[in-house]
Formats: structure tokens, sequence, C-alpha cells
């Protein structure tokens, strides 16, 4: 499916070419993976019965990290111990081993690795992250563990694609407020009052004017809206979580 790797008939998870080559342990999850726990503070991403299946992706499920994502900019470092990292959108290590995860079901994964330095980060991003500017966010977040940005690997999971995420004014008017010279490039009218909003642009966009360059974002452009079968999208009323998960080699 547009460049990923895609494991198990139907897929059960994603892996992605960039980060394959690297030899950095990841993974994105389908809805056919069946071992996701709700997202909370006091659960996990991954049930105990997901152990062995990361374990063959290079994943301790042990020293997994994960937040509750709360739609913002805010940066964490992953304890050394993983676990639950507090209330934030991004986070970032630089010990090896350390799985870091993410939820979404139709907001932006994330994924920024320099594996030389080392330093990883993963973001969730949706509309109200972009605006927040949760993806200079996990740049700058790299940058200050050591990471290199005009170096590091980028990967977007599949999210929701500007052929279905459509948005109203309320929206667009706090768009236009936090980036007066770029929004309009991103958007599209729809009905009146509304617009196609294409975050994946966008995202791109904010991550290369924050370094990172561009030839080094692999974006497979799957729309989790278009694929119900395979993928959540909250706008489809399909409430379970896909998970993205990444750990430096």
């Amino acid at each position: 499916m547009n460049g990923l790797i895609s494991y198990g008939e139907p897929p059960a998870y994603f892996l992605y070419r960039s980060l394959a080559v690297l030899g950095v342990p990841h993974a994105t999850t389908t809805r056919h993976f069946e071992a996701i726990s709700s997202p909370s503070e006091k659960a996990p991403p991954f049930r105990a019965d997901a152990a062995a299946t990361l374990r063959r992706l290079g994943l301790d499920s042990e020293r997994l990290t994960y937040a509750r994502q709360v739609h913002g900019a805010a940066i964490a470092t992953a304890p050394t111990r993983g676990g639950f990292a507090g209330a934030v959108d991004v986070l970032v290590t630089r010990e090896r081993a350390l799985p870091l995860a993410i939820f979404t079901a139709d907001c932006l994964a994330i994924v920024a690795c320099d594996v030389g330095a080392p330093a990883l980060v993963v973001a969730h991003v949706g509309w109200r992250g972009t605006v927040r500017g949760a993806a200079e966010a996990a740049v700058k977040a790299l940058g200050d563990a050591g990471g290199r940005p005009e170096q590091a690997v980028v990967t977007i999971a599949p999210s929701i694609g500007p052929c279905c995420y459509e948005v109203d004014d309320p929206v667009i008017t706090v768009l236009r407020k936090s980036y007066p010279d770029l929004w309009e490039r991103w958007v599209r009218a729809a009905d009146p009052g509304h617009f196609m909003l294409d975050l994946w642009s966008a995202n791109e966009e904010l991550l290369v004017r924050a370094g990172i360059a561009a030839d080094r974002i692999e974006n497979p452009r799957v729309c989790t809206a278009c694929h119900p079968e395979l993928l959540y999208s909250y706008r489809k009323g399909n409430r379970g979580r896909l998970v993205t998960v990444a750990a430096l080699p």
C-alpha cells in the first residue's frame, strides 16, 4: 500500500522502508492487530498478548513509553524504564531499545529519527496540534536531544487525507491566525463555510521549515477514512485506535 511494507493478510501492521533500511524497530498497527488497549494513562497501548509480536519486531513491551495525548505541543523525555510519560503529544529519547508509542485514529503519527546521534521523537498531530506547533516542537525536541534535523528520517503514518478531512470556519480562522502566510495552500473550498484541510502537506511543510530535509520525509499518503476495512477513522465512526511505535536500534 503506497510503499508501506505490510505483514499479514489482511495486514496486521505496516513498516516504513526508510526506517527499516536503518534497522529501526518500529510498526504502525491496523485494525487487524487485535492486542491494542484503550488509550489511558493506566494501561500501555498493547495488551500482554502482543509481547511476542513486538519482540519479533525488536520492540521491548516492558519498556514501552506512552502518553495521554491532549492535542498540544508539549514535549516529554521518555522515562528510562518506559511507562506513562504524562499528558503530552511529543515524546523524545536518546535511549536505545526504548519504544515510544502514539495512538491515532485520523491524526498524524510522526516519527523522527537520527540513528547516528542517537535521538528519536514521536508526535501526535491533529489540526489542533498543527496550529499549536507540534511538528516544530518535534524537530526542536530532536535537536535538543542531540539529533541533526537535516540528517533525520521522518515518517508520517496513515491518517486522514485532504480527500476526506472537512473542517468549518472556526478551524480555518485558527489556522489563518497561526500561519497567515501559509494556510491557503493547505485548504480548498468545499460547501459554504466548509473546507477540505490537507494536514499532510501542512505538516510536511512545517517539518521542512523547521529543518527536516524534504527528501527524507516518508509519507505514504494513505487516508484512514478511505480504508475503513483496514484502518480506524474517528471521522468514520470507528472508535478503535492505531498505534505507531518506534525505538532506537
